[in-house]
Formats: structure tokens, C-alpha cells, sequence
């Protein structure tokens, strides 16, 4: 997902703004780079990338719509209700590292 909102401060707030709110989320991570589909495949991870242009920041995020986006998400929710670790049976490896 590509989206665009407006945004005054610089890029550097903005990633410090999503690592503080994301530091708690142990699938969420930012990235200095431009994701790739490899680094998401088959796990429970998203990947959130930040770019500045002008007075605009582009958000990019990514997931594998089977694991995070499904079935991963209904493993992490049933942890979480269950008392038990949020990444239990979800320590899974991408397909590209």
C-alpha cells in the first residue's frame, strides 16, 4: 500500500513518530529502505517505509495478505485473548533475506 498526507514536520520526526508508536508492536517494523515483497512472504511481519517530498509524506507499507493480512492475524489475536505470547506460533522466516 502507497499513501500520501500531508505532513509540516521533516522526515526525521515522522520516523520517530511511527518508531514510538510502532515500538510496542513486535510484526510492525520500519525500514530505511523501500520494502520488498521477499522480506514479508510467509510471516507475520509488516514492513513500513517513510519519504518526505515537499510538504507531503508517502507511507508505503507492507504484508503477505495470507499470513498478516489472515490466518496470522486471527493466531496473534487468539494469543492475545489467551494470555499467551503475541508471537507464539509466528516466528516464521521470509522467503529472501
Amino acid at each position: 500500500m502507497t499513501a500520501y498526507t500531508k505532513f509540516e514536520g521533516s522526515a526525521e520526526e515522522a520516523n520517530v513518530m511511527y518508531s514510538d508508536f510502532y515500538a510496542t508492536h513486535p510484526f510492525v517494523n520500519l525500514t530505511k529502505e523501500n520494502p520488498d515483497m521477499k522480506q514479508v512472504v510467509n510471516t507475520n511481519k509488516g514492513l513500513i517505509y517513510l519519504e518526505k517530498h515537499g510538504n507531503k509524506l508517502m507511507i508505503i507499507s507492507c504484508i503477505d495478505n495470507l499470513i498478516k493480512g489472515a490466518s496470522g492475524q486471527a493466531i496473534q489475536n487468539m494469543n492475545l485473548m489467551f494470555g499467551l505470547n503475541e508471537r507464539s506460533g509466528l516466528n516464521l522466516k521470509a522467503i529472501g533475506f
